[in-house]
C-alpha cells in the first residue's frame, strides 16, 4: 500500500477528526508527540487548534498522508520562522505515523515528503526539529539524514523523576552538512 501526500489540504471536519484520532493513537502507543499517555481526543483538540491558528496565519503548513481508503495515517507541520535572522530554515513539528502503519517505511516517506515540501518554499535552506531523548526517535531522524546539533539535558519532564533530553536535529536541504562546529 502506498500513501498519498498532500500539502496544505482543505481543512474539513473529517480531516480535523482524522488528525485528532491519529494524534491520540500515536500518543497512546507511546509516541513522543507532546503528550504522555493516556490521552483523549478532547485533550488534543486545543493543541491542534493552536496549529490551525498558525496555519490560518500563514506561519505553518500541514502535510498529510492518507492510505488507500482515505484515512489520515501520517502528518507533519512545517512552521516558518518569524525572526528576520532565521527565515532561511523552518521547524518540523508533530511528526506522526499511525502505529498500525509503522514498520512499512512510511516514516521515511513522510520525512522525504516534508523535505520536498520545504524545498518548494522560497528561501528555505534547512529543517530543524526537536525530539525527546530516550525514545530512539533521534536514531530514526539520523537515518533520514538529520544531524544532532544540540541537546538540552532534562528539558522534558515526562513524569516526576523522568526527565528527558531535548535533542535538536538539522537537515540542510541543499548543502553538504559536516556537523556542528568544533570548539
Amino acid at each position: 500500500m502506498t500513501l498519498t501526500f498532500e500539502l496544505d489540504p482543505a481543512f474539513t471536519p473529517a480531516l480535523r477528526d482524522g488528525i485528532t484520532a491519529l494524534w491520540a493513537d500515536v500518543t497512546n502507543a507511546g509516541g513522543a508527540v507532546g503528550f504522555v499517555p493516556p490521552v483523549t481526543a478532547e485533550e488534543i483538540r486545543p493543541e491542534l487548534l493552536q496549529h490551525l491558528v498558525a496555519i490560518e496565519g500563514g506561519r505553518t503548513r500541514l502535510l498529510v498522508a492518507r492510505d488507500a481508503s482515505g484515512a489520515v495515517v501520517a502528518t507533519a507541520f512545517l512552521t516558518l520562522n518569524t525572526h528576520r535572522l532565521m527565515r532561511h530554515w523552518l521547524w518540523l513539528y508533530t511528526v506522526m505515523v499511525h502505529p498500525r502503519c509503522q514498520g512499512r517505511g512510511y516514516g521515511r516517506d513522510l520525512m522525504a515528503a516534508a523535505a520536498d515540501a520545504a524545498r518548494s518554499m522560497e528561501g528555505i535552506e534547512a529543517i530543524r526539529l526537536t525530539c525527546r531523548g530516550g525514545t530512539g526517535a533521534d536514531h530514526f531522524y539520523a537515518s533520514c539524514g538529520y544531524k544532532e546539533v544540540g541537546r538540552v539535558p532534562d528539558a522534558i519532564r515526562v513524569a516526576p523523576g523522568d526527565d528527558r533530553d531535548e535533542i535538536v536535529m538539522l537537515l540542510p536541504l541543499d548543502k553538504a552538512f559536516s556537523g556542528p562546529p568544533t570548539p
